[in-house]
């Protein structure tokens, strides 16, 4: 599950995940943007419950020193030993320079070298040396955290998806079709298929097909025409049905960038239909070969706003065996 809940104040979410695990639910895990750190909703989880595996997916590599990262981390796992996992990434310019005022330079160069660092430190191994995007003086952590939690890599395209087979622990990606999984996972190398695959998969469940285009609409708009998600979905060769879109949002015509993505890439983006549906469609994701689809919930009409309507979301959705 992506937490903070959509709609749902941090306050709120204490039952919720106390429920979870008996919902069927293993996992919380995080984005970082603009709007909630990475880390914070992770150490409620983790404390409010005792089996949930919490993770980053992901935090920016820019944003943070490399021992302050590896630093974060520990502190996390030691506070739920074995049930952490980092993921971390590029991001982009919106959020590294724009409202943070870092320079975003070599992204893949700083994905991997953080990669390195974070494996290293988090073994417990004294760090020092120049690395190809920032050098350390000498760095070890104070208290290693055993077993050390797994690093993972989010990633779209070919150079950093190799990165996440050959190097990490696993991949975290998102905003792909079910159909795409294989073409993703054959990117990451011959290593690859022996490492976990995280999608963030986002869910409506709601029997109202016009209800939920508009919400996948209102987020695919903006998401499909941002740099790294088109670039992502040209090389899924999705440069022509995007075309439309792509020309509205070059035109300043935010709106109809949205309304020019088809319902069929709408429907492969967003999950959506009833809850039986919506299932038996993050089913196809693992059989693809996702190992561990990570749902964003949306709310819908049928449930109710607030912290009640998305429990009663999660319950209808939940795992069943």
């Amino acid at each position: 599950m992506t937490v903070p809940l959509n709609t749902v104040p941090l306050s709120a979410h204490r039952r919720i995940a106390e429920e979870l695990p008996d919902l069927g639910y293993t996992d919380a895990w995080t984005g970082e943007a603009g709007g909630y750190d990475g880390f914070t909703p992770l150490a409620l989880a983790a404390a409010w419950s005792r089996s949930l595996r919490v993770g980053s997916g992901v935090v920016p590599v820019q944003t943070r020193g490399p021992a302050l990262l590896a630093m974060t981390v520990a502190t996390l796992a030691e506070a739920a030993p074995g049930r952490v996992v980092v993921g971390v990434g590029s991001s982009g310019p919106p959020f590294v320079t724009r409202i943070n005022g870092i320079p975003f330079e070599h992204p893949y160069r700083k994905v991997r070298d953080t990669v390195r660092f974070l494996k290293a430190a988090l073994a417990g191994e004294y760090v020092m040396g120049d690395f190809d995007s920032f050098s350390i003086e000498g760095f070890r952590l104070a208290s290693v955290p055993r077993p050390a939690p797994p690093v993972m890599v989010g990633a779209l395209r070919p150079q950093m998806l190799r990165l996440a087979g050959s190097e990490a622990d696993g991949l975290v990606t998102n905003f792909l079709a079910a159909d795409d999984v294989p073409r993703v996972v054959e990117a990451m190398g011959p290593e690859g298929k022996a490492k976990e695959v995280v999608a963030r998969i986002f869910v409506c469940p709601t029997r109202d097909r016009d209800y939920a285009r508009a919400q996948g609409r209102a987020m695919l708009g903006s998401i499909l025409n941002a740099r790294t998600y088109s670039a992502f979905h040209d090389w899924l060769g999705r440069s022509d049905v995007l075309a439309a879109s792509h020309r509205a949002w070059a035109a300043g015509d935010f709106r109809g960038a949205g309304a020019a993505v088809p319902d069929r890439l709408v429907d492969e983006l967003l999950v959506h239909g009833s809850p039986e549906e919506c299932r038996a469609h993050v089913a196809r994701y693992v059989e693809a070969g996702v190992v561990t689809p990570l749902l964003a919930v949306i709310p819908a009409p049928e449930f109710g706003a607030g912290p009640d309507g998305m429990l009663s979301a999660l319950r209808a959705l939940a795992p069943v065996s």
